[in-house]
């Protein structure tokens, strides 16, 4: 795809928008928004028409790239054929995408409750393990992120919820994230089975009488690229049959591909009672979002009516997106490939850059699916900036990495590196390549002697 740079179209779309547009999660007055004219596969460009390499898949959602024509294709067909339909009547499109997304789910995960995004899917499944349990209460983890909405910032564990909570019964722990232990532990055994001790006693203090649902992500991702070690998941589905526990997973981010398989629980072994989805379904092209809903839980609303709904839920354009996508995934091997770039490139080039560059603490992810933890000090672990804000540091890296054409993903210390499933492998290099400049300007930062 071909672009002309058009400045005067950019001033004219910044001045709109600082005119008119109120921005999420932002002190309004201090806002300089990047201008994003186009994109196309893993690159986006401005209005001068400098090209980005999109390291960032915007928000972690154009999992397959930006203006896929496969996906574009089908919104449009969609589009000319029935552009919206109310939820309560059937329509080919969302039957599809249901039908493709429980191909893809555990055997007995049959059902698929559609909704306009990731936070109102969380909403919906905490409202089905209420209803379904008969009880009210909320497990989940301080590092983690469900959403904007009532229940689903109440149960995000980040800054973000401090502001927000209004919702209740829900109830907060800590999670494994080995390389700054909350447990004291020194191996990934030990951080598994004190993780699951605390989490233990979390539901035993708690009763669990009155908890309805664990809710995590199976790949912690905004708040920092946590995977579980092994036997977590396991040990915590484990306990929730225990105590008769529902589990739902959170695959809004870590889905569909991001962590080299159709869902992340894919890689543990564990079948979730819920699964929460989102962006990664459709790449984020139309807002669609949705819980998959195990048997058992589905049957309980056979006579009983689910007291929830919205007018989007099901839309036509959105389901057919979802179609469009899945199909493209498939037939292009796209998961595959995301599994293999992070196995043969980027684990291995991010380990490398840790080898060579002092202030990369660690190194984690799967797939596409990555994080650097920023240090000043290896052996203290000093983050490079503190939990919940930022540092001039950070934003040095950001400035560093825009000025060389890569567009990052960071927050608090860390810089996410979370390219398209489908980044190419010289894509990737070169990626790799501009944050080794990148960090030799920012080592300066690494203060221990």
């Amino acid at each position: 795809m071909t672009f002309t740079p058009d400045p005067a179209e950019g001033q004219r779309v910044y001045d709109l928008d600082r005119a008119h547009v109120f921005h999420s999660w932002s002190a309004q007055a201090a806002l300089t928004p990047m201008l994003i004219a186009g994109g196309e596969g893993s690159y986006v460009w401005d209005y001068e028409g400098t090209r980005y390499l999109d390291f960032s898949s915007q928000l972690v959602n154009t999992n397959i790239g930006h203006q896929h024509p496969k996906v574009v294709a089908a919104i449009q067909a969609q589009a000319a054929k029935l552009a919206t339909v109310a939820p309560q009547h059937a329509n080919a499109a969302r039957g599809d995408a249901a039908q493709r997304i429980t191909e893809l789910a555990p055997e007995g995960m049959n059902k698929v409750f559609f909704t306009n995004g990731g936070a109102d899917a969380i909403e919906n499944a905490v409202r089905m393990a209420r209803l379904h349990t008969g009880k009210r209460k909320v497990l989940s983890f301080y590092r983690s992120y469900h959403g904007n909405t009532g229940a689903s910032i109440a149960a995000t564990g980040d800054p973000r919820r401090w502001p927000n909570e209004y919702a209740e019964g829900h109830v907060h722990c800590f999670g494994p994230y080995l390389y700054r232990s909350a447990f004291w532990a020194t191996t990934e055994a030990e951080e598994t089975g004190r993780a699951l001790q605390h989490l233990e006693q979390i539901i035993i203090f708690e009763g669990a009488p009155t908890i309805a649902a664990i809710l995590m992500e199976s790949v912690v991702g905004t708040a920092g690229v946590l995977v579980p070690p092994p036997g977590y998941l396991p040990g915590v589905r484990a306990l929730c049959d225990k105590y008769g526990i529902l589990l739902i997973l959170d695959e809004v981010m870590a889905g569909f591909g991001r962590c080299g398989t159709w869902f992340a629980f894919d890689n543990f072994d564990v079948t979730p009672d819920l699964v929460t989805f989102a962006k990664g379904s459709n790449s984020g092209y139309v807002p669609v979002g949705g819980v998959i809903i195990s048997d058992e839980i589905a049957a309980t609303f056979d006579t009983r009516v689910f007291p929830g709904g919205l007018t989007y839920s099901g839309h036509p354009i959105a389901c057919a997106s979802i179609v469009g996508s899945i199909d493209a995934f498939k037939e292009e091997g796209i998961i595959e490939n995301a599994k293999r770039i992070g196995e043969d490139i980027l684990g291995p080039g991010l380990r490398e850059l840790a080898e060579r560059h002092p202030v990369i603490g660690e190194v984690r992810g799967l797939g596409v699916f990555w994080a650097l933890d920023l240090v000043t000090d290896r052996a203290t672990r000093e983050p490079l900036a503190p939990y919940g804000g930022t540092s001039p540091a950070m934003g040095e890296l950001v400035a560093e990495s825009k000025k060389r054409g890569l567009l990052p993903f960071t927050n608090f210390n860390r810089l996410h590196v979370v390219p398209p499933c489908n980044v190419s492998d010289g894509e990737a290099k070169d990626g790799l390549a501009i944050l080794d400049e990148v960090f030799t300007v920012i080592d300066k930062h690494y203060t221990a002697s």
